[in-house]
């Protein structure tokens, strides 16, 4: 389209944010085509922050939450997509936040924020969201963007809870299950930090935001999925599914399928066909990285 802009930007948090935040990605669009998008469960919590438009949230994660419009805006862990829609433009900065990062960085357990998307304000108050609004949108550049934003984060953590992180028996089950690729069941689970699986599923659903059951379902989606689309984006044509598949813990191609219809909304070869039509623009609610 004759005078479109579609750019993009990434960039890693200051090291001290890391075990918070795993990633920004900025966005602009202008001038193209209207357009939905699905945002897809993942191992982050999702927090946007908008430059111009406010982001248009179509459908939530969960179906009861109706549509809305905002300028900042946080979800948790989820295990069904949302529908992020635009009309041609859009633009914004997206954190990656860590299960960890709730509580360290937005003063609330992950657990609070689990199936749900609130605006920033509900969970920080307004002058806390005018400080993360400010920092992306002062600035000209992404550089600067990124920058500025990581000084409001270090600010916020900073002044948020003395000890932010929760019990190592938590952090070395969402450790494991990363490491496995979400292939580490509840009761190895349990064995290795030495709790029960009763207790694991309780701390873990407060911290994380989802059972461990749910989160290795998350965490083996997530790999999966990006698995597929770096291999379409290579240009040497979409991966065979099957192969997919089982590399990434499937039993077979139709167990893919099933899991692709519950967390994504439609079948592997459909998400596929609309990622390759903007497969080099970042898009709100699918971090890259």
């Amino acid at each position: 389209m004759d005078g479109a802009v579609s750019e993009g930007a990434g960039a890693l948090p200051h090291p001290a944010l890391r075990p918070f935040v795993a990633h920004y990605v900025g966005y602009r669009e202008r001038g193209v085509a209207p357009a939905l998008h699905r945002g897809l469960p993942s191992p982050h919590l999702t927090l946007i922050l908008t430059l111009d438009d406010p982001l248009d949230m179509a459908a939530h994660p969960d179906p009861a939450q109706p549509g809305g419009r905002f300028d900042a805006l946080v979800g948790g862990l989820h295990t069904a997509p949302a529908t992020i829609r635009h009309d041609g433009r859009q633009s914004g900065v997206q954190v990656a936040l860590t299960p960890f990062g709730a509580r360290a960085l937005l003063g609330v357990p992950a657990g609070e924020l689990a199936m749900r998307d609130l605006g920033v304000d509900a969970v920080v108050g307004r002058a806390g969201t005018g400080d993360l609004l400010d920092a992306v949108r002062a600035p000209r550049t992404w550089a600067a963007r990124f920058a500025a934003l990581d000084a409001a984060l270090l600010r916020r953590l900073a002044a948020g809870p003395r000890d932010p992180l929760p019990p190592r028996q938590v952090r070395h089950a969402w450790r494991l299950l990363q490491e496995s690729g979400g292939r580490t069941d509840v009761a190895a689970l349990a064995e290795a930090v030495g709790w029960t699986p009763r207790h694991l599923a309780h701390r873990f659903g407060l911290d994380v935001g989802l059972s461990p059951k749910q989160a290795a379902r998350v965490v083996r989606f997530d790999r999966v999925r990006r698995a597929l689309q770096a291999g379409a984006a290579d240009g040497a044509g979409t991966p065979r599914l099957a192969d997919a598949a089982v590399a990434h813990g499937y039993y077979d191609q139709p167990h893919l399928d099933r899991e692709f219809r519950a967390l994504a909304g439609c079948a592997p070869s459909v998400w596929l066909a609309e990622e390759l039509r903007n497969v080099q623009v970042p898009h709100p609610g699918d971090p890259a990285g």
